[in-house]
């Protein structure tokens, strides 16, 4: 029998008894969990690829950038991914795909190796976070505009880029939203995390504190949960509602990730 279990007041759901993921029940579970708790757990299912598709196109759509590639191998080693120096940008709290006009509805990781120690991924609801927020903050925040930028993403991890780099970093799109965002089913978030680049009029130091401000307001521990892999185990969240970041392992040990994105049908307003 399916059982759901909350994992934290604010967010976040463990589904056991899954023995079907054909079964319309568990899908429908499933879109209604993530939907309203933002983040949801199945230990032990151990899907091969084929499977992670499977189940990824019963939740929407699976977004690929070519043929055959549904499939992203989350590491940094580099011989597992091509990816895995930009990689090191995903210790810092982030949302993905802010600088596209239409961000990802959803991600799904299936855990392949765990880090020996360390590896974790923390994530942090920005629904929970703007819902409770003081109401004069709330005043504060609307109606701001945030640009977001690849560059951005890397100022942390690569503080000294090279020439090369910073001409790379140039060619990638930048993108300007809400700071609050207004959903069509009226549910608001927080478009925040390591790309927020700037707030659009504000002085630079002034754009900078009220970011910082918001961030550690948004991933109190009371918005957060610190998820511990086993081998095995399927995490899916709201992309759009979510924070998440890798915690610190050592690159060099096993940590291997594999990753489905679900397209997202509502633009960034």
């Amino acid at each position: 029998m399916i059982e759901t279990r909350a994992i934290r007041p604010a967010l976040g759901v463990e589904v056991t008894g899954v023995e079907d993921l054909n079964d319309e029940r568990v899908i429908a579970q499933c879109l209604e969990a993530l939907k309203w708790r933002g983040f949801l757990l199945i230990r032990g299912l151990n899907l091969d690829d084929e499977a992670q598709l499977a189940f990824s196109r019963r939740l929407g759509e699976v977004r690929t950038p070519a043929p055959g590639q549904e499939i992203f191998v989350v590491s940094l080693d580099p011989a597992k991914s091509r990816s895995a120096e930009y990689l090191k940008g995903t210790f810092e709290w982030h949302i993905d795909d802010t600088t596209h006009d239409v961000p990802a509805k959803a991600t799904m990781l299936t855990c392949r190796h765990t880090a020996m120690v360390g590896g974790g991924t923390e994530f942090a609801s920005t629904y929970a976070a703007y819902d409770n927020l003081p109401e004069r903050d709330r005043k504060r925040y609307e109606g701001l505009r945030v640009v977001h930028s690849f560059a951005a993403t890397q100022r942390l991890a690569n503080p000294n880029p090279t020439e090369e780099q910073l001409a790379m970093y140039s060619t990638m799109p930048t993108h300007e939203s809400s700071l609050v965002w207004t959903r069509q089913d009226g549910r608001k978030s927080l478009v925040i995390g390591i790309s927020a680049d700037h707030i659009v009029g504000m002085r630079p130091d002034e754009s900078r504190e009220l970011l910082d401000e918001l961030l550690a307001w948004t991933t109190q521990e009371q918005f957060c949960y610190a998820h511990q892999w086993e081998v095995g185990d399927v995490v899916i969240w709201d992309n759009t509602g979510m924070l998440h970041r890798a915690l610190p392992y050592d690159p060099k040990s096993e940590r291997t990730m594999h990753r489905t994105t679900i397209a997202g049908d509502e633009a960034w307003s």
